[in-house]
């Protein structure tokens, strides 16, 4: 059996909805033990004991979320060098751009030499002002339909040997 791993934050709703999403489509592999978590509460040994991860953040300021990038600064050093070729993929919650937190991801997996097996999924909601980008957000089903397609994909990598 392989696990997968799925570390989130979520503020407004928006990112939570993409996490469960692809939750969803990877708890189709039954050969794969899905694990979703809020990045508050997922740890170094959440990650030791995954075969393959999903990371979910909201765009903030042009950045990762701080709660996410804790995460990463709570677990960087004692899984460096024990997570190496693991597959990863990553989905961003935007309010205009996303990519920003992409690079910034990006960097900090490429140090624990994870290896990206997709994309990076972005959905933009479009929220611009100090009210939109805190209201509740709904993620449309189309958008949903792309993150339950890529914890899909992932899951089924996994249980193939593929990654």
């Amino acid at each position: 059996m392989k696990t997968l791993l799925i570390v989130y934050h979520s503020m407004t709703g928006g990112t939570l909805q993409m996490a469960q999403a692809a939750a969803q489509g990877a708890m189709s592999e039954a050969a794969v033990t899905v694990r979703l978590l809020p990045a508050s509460q997922a740890d170094a040994d959440d990650m030791l004991t995954a075969d393959g991860y999903l990371f979910a953040t909201p765009e903030y300021l042009a950045a990762i979320s701080g709660v996410l990038k804790d995460f990463f600064d709570r677990s960087y050093y004692p899984v460096l060098d024990r997570v190496n070729g693991r597959p990863y993929g990553l989905m961003v919650c935007a309010g205009s751009d996303g990519s920003n937190a992409v690079r910034q991801i990006e960097r900090i997996v490429t140090g624990w030499r994870l290896r990206p097996v997709a994309e990076p999924l972005i959905v933009c909601t479009r929220a611009q002002t100090a009210a939109e980008i805190m209201l509740p957000k709904q993620i449309d089903a189309a958008e949903r339909a792309r993150c339950h397609a890529l914890g899909a994909a992932v899951a089924s990598g996994l249980a193939m040997g593929v990654f």
